[in-house]
């Protein structure tokens, strides 16, 4: 299957709780469904074991992003040959030589590296681009949380005038995070132009479920962001 997350458009949502819950965003027309596992900050929703259930029954093993903190190219491996997935989304500190042995491990892995975005750090993160740009598939912009040290699901928004600035430094897809809600995804489409979309906690019910109404309405505004991107057809569009 190709790389869903390469296309134009694509929408992910993160934070699986169960089975249900999978099997809703995929019928409401989710493209990826994302696993958090081996966090820093956050606890884990589900256990390893169930998402390689979940993934085993849905067949999701092009649909789903293992999204984790480990940085050790062996833990790593181990990881994503549990769950079944051919995606991992990495969120730390990963060096170009961990990169390099993780390929090694796993030479058909997708990769995909978070760009954490914190107050005046757009040079930094420039410069990690450049570092790795030859050996990842993708990017994903977050936001850091000062109060918590958290880097994702925080539920905050950053500037996206520095995500469009990282989405204009390179070739490779770039995914937009950080505080995505339905009433927000489109204004920070048309601000980013990025190839794709993440959303977790602006989906969520006081509950920490997914609300499938907000989900549908995110579905709809990313969709109306993406088109009206493609029809401006600007450079990091087209």
């Amino acid at each position: 299957m190709s790389r869903i997350w390469s296309w134009r458009g694509v929408v992910q949502v993160a934070g699986i709780r169960d089975l249900h819950e999978a099997r809703m965003l995929l019928e409401a027309g989710v493209h990826l469904l994302g696993f958090p596992l081996k966090l820093d900050f956050h606890q884990e929703d589900i256990p390893v074991e169930e998402v390689a259930r979940i993934v085993r029954l849905l067949g999701l093993e092009w649909r789903g992003v293992v999204i984790t903190y480990l940085v050790r190219p062996e833990e790593l491996a181990a990881l994503v040959q549990q769950t079944g997935l051919r995606t991992v989304q990495l969120h730390g500190r990963v060096s170009p030589e961990a990169v390099v042995a993780l390929r090694t491990c796993i030479p058909r892995l997708s990769i995909i590296k978070s760009l954490i975005v914190r107050t005046n750090n757009l040079s930094e993160l420039q410069e990690e681009m450049k570092r790795l740009d030859r050996l990842v598939d993708a990017y994903i912009t977050d936001t850091f949380d000062p109060a918590t040290g958290a880097s994702g699901a925080t539920g905050r928004t950053h500037d996206w005038g520095v995500s469009r600035r990282l989405a204009e430094s390179t070739s490779r897809p770039l995914i937009l995070a950080g505080g995505l809600t339905p009433e927000n995804v489109l204004d920070a489409i048309l601000s980013v132009e990025p190839s794709g979309v993440d959303a977790h906690t602006g989906l969520e019910r006081p509950d920490g479920g997914k609300d499938g109404d907000k989900v549908r309405a995110f579905l709809s505004q990313a969709k109306l962001g993406f088109t009206r991107c493609s029809a401006r057809c600007s450079p990091t569009v087209c």
